[in-house]
């Protein structure tokens, strides 16, 4: 991998790498196998109304130490003394509401009670929780005590984790990587309703986990059989297929490329007022940029135009809705670009001189945009945007590498504030309050981060775009009634209701256009010849602790 990780706390993670390098060591509460089919891990979920779910927690499930069996207290305590809590602001705050009940139904069963009914409710990857040890979590709570259990070494480095997970941490070097070894006592090895492949896994003993930020230092690796998976750039995608010692798999996934604005007091750096709030302005920036020149020229054509928050191969695609498609024939261009900037600034003090848009002190408009150092794809993808916005919105682009656990900590997230209780909300360092909270380091675009559009159940991106939500570090008031909408989704009891709300949801996204959507790329993983598991589709990898090496 590329850089390090920043936590590998369940409780507080919320990247998606971090969050596979957790789950090679603690399986949460389930999974999905291909054709979208739920796939009990921890628990089982079924419902006969869609509004009370019941969770049959696995016997069997064993913590490490002395902490004993996995029970259904576990999640219920985790559920309400941390996620319900106002003191916490665990990640997955917003999936549990004060409005869900939830409660031990007995030692291995619990009870979630929803507000409305909502038939996909598992797809919301809502009640998508892991086992932790009550025991390890009642200090915390007791004392309410957030940074405690952000920083508690047995649940940040997975010393609890015993026969729930296919692999064992054994050590997480954080600058260098991570080394686990295989669990001889993984509970799916004896599990009924599983494949037959699952009997003896996993099959490796060890798995080791590499940070190395040089892009050639990690082909050199694979090409060498130093290592058995990279990431494959686009542009090398066919020296590898042709290489007898490797195989590149093409995988779609539902995180998308996104150019993030920083609307908040500390972004726009350029000059007085924030442009980027000008919904306007932001339809101009979306006229700049050639989507598919950017998917043939970055992306080697490995990845997929995006017009709105989701991919096409999902079910919640809104193939017929007249969807807004910024940065493609007649909203491309310099005219597309500059006619709607000019709107945007007609009652401020920017102007055009030339072809350059100026600042109110007769200044030329430069902009910083970041991206992952040691992600060349990334980079090429930057100095694109940089490009098209010189040409056709006249602003200057500078382009600048950062380490991504560093922009995270100090440009991403807020420094959550001593008394919240002045602001309209606080949920958490990645919406710490209104847009005058803001982040250590003042920044004004970023493509560090794709998001995740969530193509199972598009309501759980609801977190996206409402501006009290928990997760909103760039400072977006959406100009549509975004949670109205959302609920719709929410309470729908049928496909067809569904379909009609998603259209004009992803309407709405594309014509306000929070941030960028510029494209789906897939990802191009190579692997060493003969390892059998991994798959061309969406839920490649459902299966990992059974993937074998075939000689």
């Amino acid at each position: 991998m590329s850089s390090p990780v920043e936590t590998l706390n369940p409780l507080y993670n919320s990247e998606a790498g971090a969050g596979t390098l957790i789950e090679y060591a603690l399986d949460p509460g389930y999974t999905w196998r291909p054709g979208s089919e739920y796939f009990p891990l921890a628990y089982d979920m079924t419902t006969d109304n869609g509004e009370v779910w019941v969770a049959n927690v696995r016997e069997g499930l064993q913590y490490g130490g002395d902490y004993g069996e996995v029970t259904a207290e576990d999640f219920v305590y985790q559920i309400t003394q941390l996620h319900q809590s106002e003191w916490a602001g665990t990640v997955d705050a917003a999936s549990w509401p004060s409005e869900v009940n939830v409660e031990a139904t007995g030692d291995y069963e619990f009870q979630i009670e929803l507000p409305n009914p909502n038939a996909l409710y598992p797809e919301t990857f809502d009640p998508y929780v892991y086992p932790i040890p009550m025991e390890l979590m009642q200090p915390y709570v007791g004392n309410q005590d957030a940074q405690g259990l952000q920083q508690d070494t047995e649940i940040l480095e997975l010393q609890f984790t015993g026969n729930l997970g296919a692999y064992t941490l054994d050590q997480w070097n954080r600058s260098s990587g991570l080394s686990y070894s295989r669990n001889d006592d993984y509970y799916l090895k004896n599990a009924e309703g599983v494949p037959e492949v699952f009997t003896q896994a996993p099959y490796f003993d060890s798995l080791e986990v590499q940070v190395v930020q040089e892009e050639q230092s990690r082909l050199g690796a694979l090409e060498s059989g130093e290592t058995d998976s990279a990431a494959v750039p686009p542009n090398r995608v066919s020296r590898f297929r042709n290489l007898e010692s490797t195989d590149v798999y093409v995988i779609p996934q539902p995180y998308n490329e996104v150019c993030v604005y920083n609307m908040r007091d500390n972004g726009w750096t350029t000059g007085p007022g924030n442009l980027f709030r000008n919904k306007q302005f932001r339809q101009g920036l979306g006229c700049a940029v050639d989507k598919q020149r950017l998917v043939t020229g970055v992306f080697r054509d490995f990845a997929d135009v995006e017009y709105t928050w989701q991919p096409r191969w999902s079910n919640w695609y809104p193939q017929n809705a007249d969807v807004m498609q910024f940065g493609t024939g007649e909203l491309y261009g310099s005219e597309a670009t500059r006619s709607r900037i000019r709107e945007a600034i007609s009652d401020t003090d920017y102007s055009y001189n030339g072809e350059t848009l100026q600042n109110p002190s007769g200044q030329p408009v430069e902009l910083s945009l970041y991206h992952s150092a040691g992600q060349n794809t990334e980079r090429s993808m930057a100095e694109f945007i940089a490009q098209e916005f010189g040409r056709n919105a006249g602003i200057n682009v500078s382009v600048e590498a950062i380490d991504g656990a560093q922009f995270s900590q100090n440009y991403w997230q807020q420094q959550v504030p001593e008394n919240t209780d002045q602001y309209e909300w606080s949920n958490g360092s990645y919406n710490a309050g209104p847009r005058e909270v803001t982040s250590a380091n003042a920044w004004d675009m970023t493509v560090v981060f794709g998001l995740n559009t969530y193509p199972l159940n598009p309501t759980t991106a609801s977190v996206f775009f409402q501006r009290d939500s928990s997760y909103n570090p760039y400072g977006y008031y959406p100009s549509w009634n975004a949670s109205e909408l959302f609920e719709r989704a929410s309470n729908a009891t049928n496909d067809q209701e569904l379909q009609s709300v998603f259209a004009e949801i992803f309407r709405n996204i594309a014509e306000d256009q929070p941030m960028a959507m510029l494209a789906f790329p897939a990802d191009t993983v190579g692997y060493a010849a003969g390892i059998e598991g991994p798959q061309e589709n969406f839920f490649s990898g459902w299966d990992f602790p059974a993937w074998y090496r075939n000689e």
